[in-house]
């Protein structure tokens, strides 16, 4: 915890006057950052630009939001159908951010952004309406801080800060490295609870090419600088996977690294992961055919498949790969009569895959002969 209120601190002092190690080089596009005052830029700090994976229309939270730069550029890419959410658990932070709000508003002629006080790790408690309860109420005893503790478990339940899956995209910038070790597994849990099936994290941040030795986690200055919390490459995509997320991929990934301390790199990245694999596998006699490049692939469900040769899937997985990061990659058979998903029967295992002989999609009986038709362009035909 005591890590906790060094980071609170630096970002605090760091929003009253700019302090340049808190950040990497950054290039955001400057059409959107003309429409955003000189005080938010000035004073807000990241390694990356989430916000390159906003599309019009979505709904976004910005974890870690500071004085509100990645919320405001989101808020013109998503435009006025959208809605952006900026978390932080910074006062000096926030309240640039809340002052800044319409002045931006007014630059681009739509208000659609909005800023809450909470902790990124529980993006269930509302810290102001907590907050509320403890002016109305204040802990004087031990009594006093187990009722407090029960409020803000009901206050998780019954008033969520952010709900169960209502978020397009979750982004964040430089931010989850903040967070303890042992809080750390629940933060990637509360970004998958709150996003929609078919939604995704963009996460920019620092991560380390080996394991940060436990008394550089114990300086607070490094920990609050990006440093002593980076997890490693592995372990950070690693973390996506064990929350359930697919299609986990750096969409960034900085080979010169941002600060070398003791022999480790620390580098920027930006990892983009998807959520939307839970629900039953029905079998609908579909077939997926991977293109190659690679002679052989595994994705995270072990289905291992070899370029060229058809493979049955499920109809979830079989739609999961028409869509991104997947799409490109494969060729799609239908059966030559379609099965409806009503009658659709259980697929079995979706774990690791096998091949689909051609007549489980054609038909057993399928004994058709058909005249060539053409297939190249011009006079002639192979």
């Amino acid at each position: 915890m005591k890590t906790e209120f060094a980071v609170k601190d630096r970002y605090a002092a760091a929003a009253e006057q700019q302090e340049q190690a808190l950040c990497c080089p950054v290039d955001y596009n400057p059409k959107y950052l003309k429409q955003i005052p000189a005080e938010v830029i000035e004073k807000d700090y990241g390694c990356g630009d989430p916000s390159e994976w906003v599309e019009p229309g979505d709904t976004v939270l910005d974890l870690g939001s500071g004085t509100g730069k990645i919320c405001f550029i989101a808020s013109q890419v998503v435009g006025p159908e959208g809605k952006v959410i900026g978390v932080d658990m910074t006062d000096a932070m926030l309240e640039v951010a809340e002052r800044n709000t319409p002045i931006v508003a007014k630059n681009i002629g739509h208000s659609n952004v909005e800023f809450r006080k909470g902790r990124i790790q529980d993006l269930a408690l509302d810290l102001n309406l907590l907050e509320k309860e403890l002016a109305s109420k204040p802990v004087e005893d031990a009594n006093g801080w187990l009722e407090m503790e029960n409020v803000a478990e009901k206050l998780r339940r019954e008033q969520k800060m952010i709900a169960d899956d209502s978020v397009d995209v979750v982004v964040s910038n430089c931010v989850l490295n903040l967070v303890e070790p042992q809080l750390k597994e629940q933060m990637f849990q509360e970004i998958y609870r709150v996003l929609k099936d078919g939604g995704r994290a963009v996460i920019s941040d620092i991560v380390s090419d080996e394991e940060v030795p436990e008394h550089l986690q114990n300086d607070d200055h490094l920990w609050s600088g990006c440093i002593s919390g980076a997890m490693s490459e592995e372990a950070f995509l690693k973390a996506f996977e064990d929350a359930g997320f697919y299609g986990v991929e750096y969409v960034k990934f900085e080979t010169e690294p941002w600060q070398t301390v003791e022999g480790i790199e620390f580098r920027s990245v930006t990892v983009r992961a998807w959520k939307g694999k839970e629900g039953p596998c029905m079998e609908r006699n579909q077939a997926v055919v991977y293109r190659g490049p690679f002679k052989k692939v595994l994705d995270d469900d072990n289905h291992a498949m070899e370029r060229g040769k058809r493979y049955a899937v499920c109809a979830k997985t079989y739609d999961i790969y028409k869509k991104a990061p997947y799409a490109g990659f494969f060729d799609f058979i239908e059966p030559l009569e379609e099965v409806p998903a009503a009658q659709a029967q259980p697929f079995g295992s979706c774990e690791g895959a096998r091949l689909r002989h051609p007549r489980e999609t054609k038909g057993q009986d399928y004994n058709k002969t058909t005249d060539s038709s053409s297939c190249c362009e011009g006079d002639t035909c192979c």
